[in-house]
């Protein structure tokens, strides 16, 4: 079976703080800060990561996804 760690991380706050609507509220991680964040908890054994497209327009998938190659993952 999938095994899959207990911990969760989420990533709605990944994207672009000056974008519309709540998402400028919300999303002020930029990839710099994101690749640190992924970094970390890949190493804490973190392989559950929420996103969903909804999440700063896409933005945040974008991210993560960017995260993951930059990271050789």
């Amino acid at each position: 079976g999938l095994f899959v760690s207990e911990i969760c991380l989420g990533t709605m706050t990944f994207g672009d703080e000056d974008g519309p609507g709540q998402w400028g509220s919300i999303a002020k991680v930029d990839q710099k800060a994101a690749d640190a964040i992924i970094e970390r908890s890949l190493a804490a054994g973190v392989n559950f990561i929420d996103t969903a497209n909804v999440y700063s327009f896409g933005a945040s998938e974008r991210i993560l996804s960017q995260s993951l190659k930059n990271l050789g993952v």
